[in-house]
């Protein structure tokens, strides 16, 4: 079975994002700047491992305090999703170098998050990207439990009307569902939809890949601690899902701000499969900047508090996005566009909270 996709309309507001490329392209040629990774990204790729790596370094001292341990693991939950949001995802979207090989080589410490990055770039590249907030198509605003909601066209149930208090706990535990369950259960979906022959390589080859890195995952994380670590396996048990869910938090706090938020409009395509609005200005309506002056905050998030320039050009390294929002803005507004942006993290939060409560409404009210 091959996956139709739909087509947005090529009648609305096409000359937007033809004019802010022409814009984004002049500032990087009147600059003499490369759209990929510079020297001050280099730097923070190898300051984010070392987040992560240092503190499992410890994990094999021995006789440490108990509480020592834990807070190695808590430490490595901070580098975890640091890799994550700032080194992977930029050499998964090819933004890291324009030499592929190194954007391979560099996606590879997905390792570290226990994930498939193949299916990464299925569900985050080519879904989620494409199709932002569009049902049944970005599997973002499709969760695998009944209980979210993240969608006015899913599904409603009862429990629904709680879920801006328990959310928190199923954000935690994403990472973990990766590691365990999810990328099997997409390899399998992706499978029936073509999505994986069209990467180039074979299901079996995919499998085995996945399996390959899960077994390296797990002796990495859990049987070399365990068995020549300083702490017990309980406490190194224990420490790895304390990692595992302040990763997995960390990543939904980032990235459901950006799309779960009343300004969001869920477009739908109609019955010839389209949605009646331009590609880049469904971004747009679908996609919110946050904290945009809060530097080191913006550092450690690879730059998607400026989700709305990561959407429009994700072929362009973060380190660049603080400099072209300018120009992002000033076009949405020269074509009477929308640039959401909240001011601060505690405001993007506080939006995406009273979206999930929105949510729980059987027939919730969207912009």
């Amino acid at each position: 079975m091959s996956y139709a996709p739909v087509q947005f309309s090529k009648e609305h507001n096409t000359e937007f994002y033809k004019t802010l490329r022409s814009r984004v392209n002049a500032y990087f040629k009147e600059n003499n700047i490369a759209k990929t990774a510079n020297a001050a990204m280099v730097f923070k790729t190898f300051a984010l491992l070392a987040l992560f790596l240092t503190p499992y370094g410890f994990l094999f001292w021995q006789e440490l305090p108990t509480l020592a341990y834990y807070g190695l693991w808590v430490v490595m939950g901070f580098g975890m999703a640091g890799v994550g949001l700032s080194v992977m995802h930029d050499a998964n979207h090819g933004a890291y170098s324009r030499k592929e090989w190194v954007n391979t080589l560099v996606s590879n410490v997905m390792i570290i998050l226990g994930g498939s990055a193949r299916n990464w770039r299925i569900q985050h590249n080519v879904l989620h990207h494409t199709y932002t907030n569009v049902t049944d198509h970005d599997e973002d605003i499709d969760p695998p439990l009944f209980a979210l909601r993240f969608s006015p066209h899913s599904e409603y149930h009862a429990i629904h009307r709680f879920q801006h208090l328990y959310a928190w706990f199923f954000y935690g535990m994403m990472t973990l569902f990766w590691y365990l369950t999810k990328d099997y259960q997409q390899a399998f979906r992706y499978k029936k939809k073509g999505l994986i022959e069209a990467q180039g390589v074979s299901f079996g080859q995919h499998m085995f890949r996945i399996i390959f890195f899960k077994i390296i995952y797990t002796g990495l994380l859990l049987f070399l601690p365990i068995y020549f670590g300083g702490a017990s396996w309980v406490t190194n048990v224990l420490g790895f899902l304390i990692m595992q869910f302040l990763c997995g938090l960390i990543l939904a706090m980032i990235f459901q701000p950006a799309h779960i938020v009343p300004t969001s409009t869920f477009p739908m395509p109609n019955n010839s499969g389209v949605v009646e609005a331009d590609w880049a200005v469904s971004q747009l309506y679908n996609t919110a900047n946050f904290a945009p002056k809060a530097k080191l905050f913006s550092w450690y998030v690879g730059g998607l508090n400026y989700q709305v320039e990561h959407h429009l050009f994700p072929s362009i390294c973060h380190i660049h996005y603080n400099k072209i929002s300018k120009i992002v803005e000033q076009t949405a507004k020269d074509f009477n566009l929308p640039y959401h942006s909240y001011d601060t993290f505690a405001a993007a939060l506080s939006e995406h909270t009273k979206m999930l409560k929105n949510l729980g409404k059987p027939n919730p009210v969207i912009a």
